[in-house]
């Protein structure tokens, strides 16, 4: 049995046959063409990952939607209870397969994915706030307004104005 923590489909080889560059029958005829039991997130119905009875079910469901923002907030919405209380272990996995930058208290034995994402989410808009802050900053200066007013139009301390536009040297 293979399981594969990918959001991708597998593209992999299913069966010994497949992973062999043999055609010949008499070759072939000789060995036991063993298959792949494969459980790859992907390519299941919702439906199918709900059966599995253990908090794998929730990390399934989280790399099937990992890329898909929409549907993982939906999915996370419909199985709320579930992603709120979700063992420590499980949530070790997800933010390391995904590469979702989910971050939480480790020494905790239930995390709140649902918590831990929407202060993700909250940390990435204050980012993207303070990215368009720096460029309006350097564009005003490069227009030849002085530091005081450009602290005042994008509301930050003169001193990390200066900072940003190089003048703290």
């Amino acid at each position: 049995m293979t399981i594969f923590f990918g959001p991708e489909e597998w593209d992999g080889p299913l069966s010994l046959f497949d992973m062999m560059d043999v055609s010949d029958p008499d070759v072939l005829a000789c060995l036991d063409n063993y298959h792949v039991r494969l459980i790859a997130p992907a390519q299941m119905e919702d439906e199918e990952i709900m059966k599995l009875q253990s908090s794998l079910r929730e990390v399934m469901l989280f790399i099937k939607y990992s890329k898909d923002r929409e549907n993982l907030s939906r999915v996370l919405l419909t199985n709320e209870k579930r992603f709120r209380e979700l063992e420590r272990r499980a949530a070790d996995v997800t933010p390391a397969i995904t590469n979702s930058g989910i971050k939480y208290d480790e020494s905790e034995e239930v995390v709140d994915v649902c918590q831990a994402i929407r202060e993700m989410r909250r940390e990435s808009e204050q980012d993207g706030e303070l990215k368009k802050a720096r460029e309006a900053a350097g564009k005003l200066y490069e227009m030849g307004l002085d530091t005081e007013k450009i602290a005042q139009a994008v509301g930050y301390a003169m001193e990390t104005v200066k900072e940003w536009i190089g003048l703290d040297r």
